[in-house]
Formats: C-alpha cells, sequence, structure tokens
C-alpha cells in the first residue's frame, strides 16, 4: 500500500557526459527535471516547457533531443551529453571559441542548446552550408543575437573539417 503523499520511484542509470550516474526518479519526471534538479547540470535550461524554444537541447545517445519532452524512465542505460560533456580538460572547444570571437554569447540563456547542436553538427563529418545549418537550428530561439553570429560559428568550424 502506498501512503498518501509519496509517490513509487524508480532507479534511472545513465551515462552523463561519459560517467555513469544513477539516481531515483518518479515515472512522471522530464529528463530536464533530472539534469536540472537531480545531476545538478545547469547548462540545460528550462524555458516553454512544452518543446517550442529548444533551450533545454542535449545529445540523448549522440542524437538532439529536447529533454523537457523526453521521459526521464525512457533514457535508461542512454548516454546523455550536455555543454559540460563537451569540454575536455577544462578548454574551450574550438566552437566555444569560434561563439566568442563571433559574438555569438549574448544574454548565454540558449547558447548551451546552441552548443549542444552545433557540437552535434559537427560531428556529422559532413560539410554543411550556411543555409543548412541555418535550417538545423531553428528549433532552438534566441533572442539576442539574431542566430547570424551563431551558424557563422558553427559553419567556420565545420569548415575547418575539410581545409
Amino acid at each position: 500500500m502506498i501512503k498518501e503523499g509519496t509517490r513509487p520511484t524508480k532507479t534511472l542509470s545513465v551515462i552523463l557526459n561519459g560517467q555513469k550516474r544513477v539516481t531515483e526518479i518518479q515515472s512522471n519526471e522530464t529528463l530536464l527535471d533530472v539534469l536540472r534538479n537531480k545531476f545538478q547540470i545547469k547548462s540545460v535550461k528550462a524555458a516553454c516547457w512544452v518543446g517550442d524554444c529548444g533551450i533545454c537541447t542535449v545529445l540523448l545517445d549522440e542524437k538532439p533531443v529536447k529533454s523537457c519532452l523526453v521521459l526521464a524512465q525512457e533514457t535508461m542505460n542512454c548516454t546523455i551529453t550536455t555543454v559540460e560533456g563537451i569540454t575536455h580538460n577544462d578548454k574551450l572547444t574550438e566552437l566555444q571559441d569560434a561563439f566568442i570571437r563571433h559574438g555569438a554569447v549574448q544574454c548565454g540563456y540558449c547558447t548551451g542548446a546552441f552548443l549542444i547542436l552545433g557540437h552535434y553538427i559537427i560531428n556529422q563529418q559532413q560539410r554543411f552550408t550556411f543555409s543548412e545549418i541555418q535550417e538545423m537550428i531553428n528549433g532552438i530561439i534566441c533572442r539576442c543575437t539574431g542566430y547570424l553570429q551563431i551558424i557563422e560559428s558553427i559553419l567556420e568550424v565545420n569548415e575547418k573539417q575539410f581545409r
């Protein structure tokens, strides 16, 4: 019998940014909730909670997803990557450096999502055009930059792979 006011929990085990992590979750918790509240990953932002803004984008098994739309229990034994997982030895990645040089970081609220999506694009090992990158990032809303600097940053790093 379940006590009033308590909910049954499940054990969630994932690989988060290269490390095995385990926590207890409730069946209705989203991946966004778990990342922010249980694993203290604050680069993944919460905004619309309905998948419209894309600010909560992470890589789930190397594919971009809006973490507010994914139930945490669906990620059992999956690999999850956030901005914290793309840096190595506390050094900026080429993409992060390009974001700084191009002024793609304004208020910073959307930056984590764009960096994760940019990382995904670059790791496709395919040359993309400005228009293709523009289309690929259209699921994330930015109120500050106008997108040009973000696209230029991703394009620059993508092009470097083919020189």
